[in-house]
C-alpha cells in the first residue's frame, strides 16, 4: 500500500496556527511564530539543506543560520496569511503596471492557462482571480495530507475555484479538457518537476536547469493563451501580481510554437531571478532545486 504524500510538520500544525492566531494578540503571536520557526529550522534537516542549497546557488556563498531562519520565517508568515484569508480576512491581488499579459487576459474575458511558481504570495493569486474577477479557475494540485489551509481556502473560494488533483485523476488530460470546455482557466505550477510530463532547460541561478514545460504543450493542444504570474507582498491586505506578456499559440508548426514558448518562459524566469536577487526569501524552495540539464 502506497503512503499518501503529506506536508512536513505535525498533522495538527495548521489548525494550531489558525487557533492561536484567533485567540492571541499580535504582540504574542508573532514571537510565538518566530519560536516555532526556530524549532522547524532545527527539526527539519532535509528542508534546511534544500534552503541552504538554494541560498548558496543564489548568493554564491555559504548562507548563515540567520539567513536560513529568515527563509523559513518568510514561509511561516505566508502560511499564516493563507490561513487568515481562508478564515475570511479581506485580501486583494492588485496587478502591477508590468503585468501586461494579465491585463490583456482580463480585458479579453477568455480562458487561459495560468502558470505560477512557489514564490511570495503566488499561491493566493488563483483564488483571488476567481473571486475578484468572477473567473472560474481550475487549479492543478497534488493532493497531500496535512493541508488544512488548502482545504479551507477551497471552501472559502469554492464558488469560483475548483481543484484537479494531479495524483488522483485517472486521466488528467480528460479532466483538463472538461475544465477548458466549461470556460474555466487552468492554473499550473511551473517550477517543480513532480508529475510534469514535459521538461525543458532554462538559464536560472547560473546553470541550465530543468523546468516543467507541460503548460505550453497544453497550450498547443487546446489553443489557449498562456500567462505566467507571481504575487509578491505589498501593503497589508494586498499582494502585487506581476505577469509575463501573453503567449498565444498560432496555427503554425508545433516546433515553431514551442520555440516561441521557450523564449517566453525564459524571459519571465529571468525576471523572477531579478526579484530573488532583490529579496532572496521570496522563493519557497524547501525541496531539491531544479536539477542541471544533462
Amino acid at each position: 500500500m502506497t503512503t499518501a504524500p503529506r506536508n512536513p510538520g505535525p498533522s495538527w500544525g495548521f489548525q494550531f496556527l489558525a487557533r492561536a492566531d484567533r485567540i492571541l494578540p499580535e504582540v504574542i503571536f508573532r514571537p510565538l511564530c518566530a519560536l516555532g520557526t526556530a524549532v522547524a529550522v532545527v527539526g527539519m534537516p532535509v528542508q534546511r539543506a534544500h534552503s541552504r542549497a538554494y541560498l548558496r546557488a543564489l548568493t554564491g556563498r555559504e548562507p548563515t543560520w540567520r539567513e536560513v531562519f529568515r527563509h523559513f520565517l518568510a514561509f511561516e508568515e505566508f502560511l499564516v496569511l493563507r490561513l487568515r484569508v481562508a478564515n475570511g480576512q479581506p485580501h486583494r491581488g492588485d496587478l502591477a503596471p508590468d503585468a501586461s499579459g494579465f491585463h490583456a487576459l482580463l480585458a479579453s474575458g477568455e480562458p487561459a492557462l495560468l502558470g505560477t511558481f512557489h514564490l511570495g504570495h503566488s499561491d493566493l493569486t488563483g483564488f483571488l482571480l476567481g473571486r475578484q474577477e468572477h473567473r472560474r479557475v481550475f487549479m492543478v494540485r497534488q493532493r497531500v495530507g496535512n493541508s488544512h489551509d488548502t482545504e479551507v481556502l477551497g471552501e472559502q473560494f469554492g464558488e469560483w475555484v475548483r481543484f484537479i488533483w494531479v495524483n488522483e485523476a485517472s486521466n488528467l488530460l480528460f479532466a483538463l479538457k472538461d475544465a477548458v470546455a466549461s470556460g474555466g482557466s487552468v492554473a499550473l505550477k511551473c517550477d517543480r518537476l513532480e508529475f510534469s510530463a514535459k521538461t525543458a532547460a532554462f538559464e536560472f541561478l547560473g546553470r541550465k536547469r530543468l523546468f516543467p514545460f507541460t503548460i505550453y504543450h497544453l497550450a498547443t493542444i487546446f489553443r489557449l493563451p498562456v500567462v505566467l504570474s507571481v504575487g509578491v507582498p505589498a501593503a497589508p491586505g494586498h499582494s502585487t501580481v506581476h505577469s509575463s506578456r501573453l503567449f498565444v499559440p498560432d496555427g503554425g508548426e508545433k516546433a515553431a510554437n514551442l520555440a516561441r514558448a521557450h523564449a517566453h518562459f525564459q524571459e519571465f524566469l529571468t525576471r523572477i531571478e531579478s526579484m530573488l536577487r532583490a529579496d532572496p526569501y521570496l522563493w519557497f524552495n524547501f525541496t531539491p532545486l531544479n536539477p542541471p540539464a544533462p
